[in-house]
């Protein structure tokens, strides 16, 4: 194998060369000598790398953490020092969330920007966490915490949002998403009536600003938490967060595609919606049902048309992957659903 072609890296490969860098950062950190053990992969965050490990000091004390890294500059969707700050914000606003160490954009030490949080125990594939609040009869537990994570995260001033995030502001955090699915449906390689249907609904409905602009999660939903025996215990992936309107939030886990089969279930198939609306105004947020509805609606549309661009990917040769062909059957699911969010009441 020429130089101008190296072999790829294998997995055993790459989990030692992370070990090595997670040793060696941890050692300049602590001033010690330090070792690596228990390394674990989760299945979660499939862009990232997520790796759980014990650091284990000199004098044998151990601590159970957690990285996150990104391989490649390419992927990256928020700055990693900002994500963590964001994370440490969130922490102190009351959020459960895992508790940020250390962060680093020097690539010399796991091959790109990272930070060590605490490791936090339970469970976050979406199916195995109904499977186990099942059993332990959390769901209504869970949806109240959700309401109150919300409520905590909207409530922090926007000035001790991270600077950087100002910049994602919007006048009309409405008016803009709807501008971006204007973009995908020119993207579509065919007609698509429901979605067109869906957009002049959109346009019909648009709401007004938001009283305030908050910070906003974006993607809190069952699949970025993790869960334990006792309920929520960490809300996970902060780096698509932004200041927006804080309905947009409370309405992306009640989106179908997130209860996993539990459908009778709205909030991510835990439980029904009131105790996610008890919890954010137990907390001091101020739920607006038609707010929520709207951004219910554009969720929707957002996640079919991410689903036809995945397929429209694969077709064209962007990105020929088997998953991203297997998306393009998804939207008629994402059709069906926002042509029962439009039905007319009491039909």
């Amino acid at each position: 194998m020429s130089a101008a072609n190296p072999q790829p890296e294998t997995g055993e490969a790459r989990r030692a060369r992370v070990a090595d860098g997670l040793a060696r950062f941890l050692g300049s950190q602590w001033n010690t000598d330090v070792r690596i053990e228990g390394m674990v992969e989760t299945s979660a965050g499939a862009r990232r790398g997520n790796v759980l490990f014990d650091a284990v000091t000199a004098d044998g004390r151990r601590q159970p953490l957690c990285v996150t890294y990104l391989p490649t500059l390419n992927i990256e969707l928020m700055n990693i020092l900002t994500e963590a700050e964001l994370i440490g914000v969130a922490e102190r606003a009351g959020v459960p969330v895992p508790h940020v160490h250390f962060a680093s954009e020097d690539p010399s030490w796991v091959g790109g920007p990272f930070f060590i949080t605490d490791r936090v125990e339970g469970e976050t594939v979406p199916r195995r966490v109904l499977r186990q609040v099942a059993a332990d009869g959390t769901g209504k537990a869970i949806v109240l915490a959700l309401g109150q994570a919300f409520a905590a995260l909207h409530q922090v001033p926007l000035e001790q949002a991270p600077a950087a995030l100002a910049e994602s502001g919007e006048a009309n955090p409405a008016e803009a998403a709807l501008a971006r699915l204007a973009e995908q449906m020119d993207m579509l390689l065919q007609p698509a009536p429901v979605f067109s249907l869906g957009m002049r609904w959109l346009s019909r409905e648009l709401p007004p600003p938001p009283p305030r602009l908050t910070i906003v999660h974006d993607d809190i939903r069952n699949g970025n938490i993790i869960v334990d025996h006792n309920g929520l215990a960490a809300v996970l992936d902060w780096e698509v967060a932004k200041l927006g309107d804080p309905m947009e939030d409370l309405a992306w886990p009640c989106l179908r595609c997130w209860r996993f089969g539990e459908d009778g279930k709205e909030v991510g198939g835990f439980a029904g919606r009131e105790g996610l609306i008890r919890g954010y105004r137990e907390g001091g947020g101020q739920f607006d049902a038609q707010r929520f509805h709207w951004w219910k609606v554009l969720g929707t549309m957002r996640w079919g048309l991410g689903l036809a661009g995945q397929a429209r990917g694969h077709l064209d040769g962007t990105f020929s992957n088997i998953v991203m062909a297997a998306s393009g059957r998804r939207v008629a699911e994402q059709e069906y659903d926002l042509l029962c969010l439009l039905r007319p009441r009491g039909r």
